[in-house]
C-alpha cells in the first residue's frame, strides 16, 4: 500500500472548504438554520486520533525490534487502512470546518460565539485526527531491505 499523497490530503481539503461553505450558504438562503457542530464531535475526533495512535504502537515497536511479539500482517493492514481512513476523513471535515468559519466569519452580522467556537473546536478535532492518521501510517511502514548486494542496492537508488 502506498503512503497517502499531499496532493489527496489537499484535494479533500479544498472539497471541505467548497461544500462546507456552501452548505451553510444554501442553509441560510432557504431559511434553514446553519449547521454549527455539537460539542461531542471534536471529543470523538480527538479519541478516534488516539485510538489510531494507539493500534500503530506496538506494530511500530515490532517493526523496529523493540518487541519479540510477531504481529499479523492482516492486523497491520487493517491498521494502516485506519490510519489512511483516518487521515483522509481529517483533511475532508477539516476543509468542511474551514469552510463554515469562512462563512460565519464573513456574515455581516457575526452568529452567536458559541458557534465560532464550536467550529473551530471541530475544526481543530478534525486537524488532530489528520495528523494522528498520519503518524499510524508512519508507524506503520517498513524499514528499507537491506541488501547485501551492492548492485542491487545502486540500481534501487537511480
Amino acid at each position: 500500500m502506498k503512503r497517502t499523497r499531499p496532493t489527496s490530503l489537499i484535494g479533500l481539503g479544498v472539497l471541505g472548504v467548497v461544500i462546507g461553505f456552501l452548505a451553510e450558504l444554501a442553509a441560510s438562503g432557504m431559511g434553514i438554520a446553519v449547521f454549527v457542530p455539537p460539542l461531542t464531535l471534536p471529543i470523538t475526533l480527538v479519541a478516534v486520533a488516539i485510538i489510531v495512535v494507539a493500534f500503530a504502537i506496538p506494530i511500530r515497536r515490532a517493526v523496529r525490534g523493540r518487541s519479540s511479539r510477531r504481529i499479523d500482517p492482516f492486523q497491520a493492514m487493517r491498521i494502516v487502512v485506519f490510519a489512511k481512513a483516518c487521515s483522509l476523513s481529517g483533511a475532508l471535515l477539516t476543509g468542511a470546518g474551514i469552510g463554515i468559519l469562512t462563512y460565519l466569519l464573513t456574515r455581516d452580522v457575526l452568529p452567536a460565539s458559541n458557534a465560532v467556537l464550536l467550529t473551530a473546536l471541530g475544526t481543530a478535532g478534525a486537524i488532530i485526527l489528520l495528523i494522528a492518521g498520519l503518524l499510524a501510517e508512519f508507524f506503520c511502514t517498513l524499514p528499507p531491505d537491506n541488501d547485501d548486494d551492492p548492485e542491487t542496492a545502486r540500481a534501487r537508488s537511480h
